[in-house]
């Protein structure tokens, strides 16, 4: 394992070779930041009144998201997510409306509301498995995934993204040792934001680094700066190459920290030192990346403005159409594991309707969710 990797200073001046990516790639990962912090805001705000149960903030960790999103091919690759890493759907196109319906769980939710806010699953424009809130269930899932695609005879390439905390999980030991004999294409992503809840880094592990516990299952590792957008684009991209050529797997650590609570339940400042969030605030993964855009010719001052104003817009627009949609069927809690519904569950869905109908919850005969 090498230094860290760094292309991108704290002020947004070069200190390495940038990758060669087109403008309009550029601006596509500047937009996928502006709309995590907008989105993360108008989660925060809807929590706070009421009108979802919760959330999870991103504030701080967007670059390693975008980095690692922009390496994949979302027609071949598949991304086994964790639950701090929005920025990767804002990059990869997915609705912000669909978003939005799984944070109200409301009808055209693709969970139909069984899962908890923040916990997406899409299959369009990006492969992306559904969230988990077990930490680390996602990282054997990924390399199942691999795997399978490898015997296959496919291209296609996993990326699977974890917290700091994951790495003490049994599936992050099972899988990589898993994908580190099989020589799996996967891409193991770990964002070291410092802190498991409010367990910090260093109660976490006695190892010199996360990157360099793949060692031990012959996995190389790489560690990044990652709140370097463009440094994060470049370790992961590698790896992808690595898997896709049969190399087998990569960890990659990418250090950052997370500006902000674990969840819209948790209050940061019961366990960080303020000190840490100034110190941390000058490294702004977004500040970083727009200083450089700027230096480079691709946004102006003005251009600035206007995407955050736009962005801003359109959340509010997707999230006051998601709280308009109704509430999932109650019935829908029978649906979606025969292709024909059994007589015995067809009977049992008519009498939960009854039952809570005649109870009178807001329960009709098409089944209005009780809630």
């Amino acid at each position: 394992m090498t230094d860290i990797l760094q292309i991108l200073d704290e002020t947004g001046a070069k200190v390495g070779k940038a990758p060669r990516l087109k403008r309009d790639t550029l601006l596509r990962m500047y937009r996928a930041i502006v709309q995590t912090r907008a989105f993360d805001e108008r989660c925060m705000n809807l929590q706070r009144t009421g009108k979802i149960g919760f959330s999870i903030p991103n504030k701080g960790v967007e670059a390693t998201s975008v980095g690692g999103a922009a390496a994949m091919d979302p027609d071949t690759d598949w991304i086994a997510p964790h639950y701090r890493d929005f920025a990767m759907m804002f990059y990869h196109g997915i609705s912000l409306e669909g978003m939005f319906d799984n944070m109200f769980g409301n009808c055209d939710d693709n969970a139909q509301g069984r899962q908890m806010p923040v916990h997406f699953s899409f299959l369009e424009p990006i492969k992306w498995l559904s969230i988990s809130s077990p930490l680390g269930t996602q990282i054997p899932n990924a390399v199942g995934v691999a795997v399978a695609m490898k015997k296959r005879g496919e291209k296609g390439v996993v990326l699977t993204t974890f917290g700091d905390g994951s790495t003490s999980t049994l599936g992050f030991h099972s899988g990589l040792n898993f994908a580190g004999v099989m020589k799996a294409p996967v891409v193991f992503l770990c964002q070291n934001n410092q802190w498991a809840i409010s367990c910090p880094s260093s109660k976490q592990t006695k190892a010199k680094s996360y990157a360099i516990k793949g060692e031990a299952y012959g996995v190389p590792g790489v560690q990044v700066d990652g709140n370097d957008v463009l440094a994060v684009y470049r370790a992961v991209s590698d790896a992808v190459k690595r898997a896709r050529a049969g190399e087998g797997p990569t960890l990659i650590e990418a250090v950052t920290f997370r500006m902000g609570g674990h969840s819209t339940s948790d209050d940061p400042s019961r366990y960080v030192d303020p000190k840490l969030f100034a110190e941390w605030e000058k490294r702004d993964p977004l500040t970083r990346f727009r200083n450089f855009l700027i230096a480079e010719g691709h946004l102006d001052e003005e251009k600035v403005t206007a995407i955050a104003a736009e962005t801003a817009d359109a959340m509010m627009a997707a999230a006051r159409q998601a709280e308009s949609k109704s509430r999932p069927p109650l019935g829908s809690i029978f649906s979606d594991v025969f292709a024909q519904m059994p007589v015995h569950l067809e009977q049992q869905m008519h009498a939960c309707i009854q039952h809570f109908a005649q109870r009178d919850e807001a329960v009709d005969e098409k089944g209005e969710f009780p809630l």
